[in-house]
């Protein structure tokens, strides 16, 4: 499922919205472990989403 969410997220990056949206899906969605991997991989990855990430992922 992981991998499925990656691929989802890379393919909405263009638009913020979608890209909130989805990335706040898939954390409801994805186990604990899942989502640690998920937080890593987006920073590494989406750094001009910066702001989105750090609203998502402040709870965690």
């Amino acid at each position: 499922m992981l991998n499925y969410v990656k691929n989802i997220l890379t393919r909405v990056s263009f638009d913020a919205r979608l890209f909130e949206k989805e990335l706040r899906k898939a954390i409801k969605m994805l186990i604990a472990e899942e989502v640690q991997e998920l937080r890593t991989w987006c920073y590494a990855n989406f750094g001009d989403h910066r702001a989105i990430l750090n609203r998502c992922f402040v709870a965690l």
